[in-house]
């Protein structure tokens, strides 16, 4: 998992010089970053991190409510970038390094958890939403678990707010590339 950060500099090294982003790619990839930031603000209120398991909100659709945030944010600078081999390269990248994590994090949960964790994986699919028969809040997946309420302590204390800051600024060192590219040429 460490090599997920080593070798994300590069890539993303790479995204940008392949980018080839115009205002139409990047609006269309701030509207879908829009849609992974509010994906993953909800996860991160529910969240409770090695402390309980969240089974509520958006957990009740996906075990990975934020990666599937983050999927979007990928997406979205797929497509701002306005280039296949960047988009590709970060599709792949995401692809890649999330499903191991997932995977990782499945058999963590697994051992803090036990009996809960699997009555809950038989229940909710791990990345991809349920959006039929989820309950999103409303009546956990797990019985005997309480349902849990949006805290936007929580959300501050899961510091996810890093996520949004994070998103504004690559989408600012995506418009200077395309002002380099209208500018220079390359």
């Amino acid at each position: 998992m460490r090599w997920r950060v080593r070798v994300g500099y590069p890539v993303a090294v790479l995204y940008w010089v392949l980018a080839w982003p115009t205002l139409r790619s990047i609006a269309f990839g701030i509207g879908l970053a829009l849609i992974g930031l509010v994906i993953r603000a909800l996860a991160a209120g529910h969240l409770k991190k090695d402390r309980e398991l969240a089974i509520t909100g958006p957990y009740a659709a996906t075990r990975n409510p934020l990666y599937l945030g983050s999927a979007f944010l990928a997406g979205a600078f797929a497509i701002a970038g306005n280039s296949y081999l960047a988009g590709g390269l970060v599709v792949i990248y995401f692809a890649i390094f999330y499903y191991f994590v997932m995977r990782n994090e499945e058999s963590d949960l697994k051992e803090r958890f036990g009996s809960t964790y699997e009555l809950y994986a038989e229940r909710v699919p791990l990345f991809l939403p349920k959006f039929w028969g989820a309950t999103y809040g409303a009546q956990p997946p797990v019985p005997g678990a309480q349902s849990q309420a949006f805290s936007f302590d929580q959300y501050k204390k899961n510091r996810e707010y890093r996520a949004l800051l994070g998103t504004i600024a690559g989408f600012g060192v995506v418009l200077l590339r395309m002002w380099i590219r209208s500018r220079y040429g390359y």
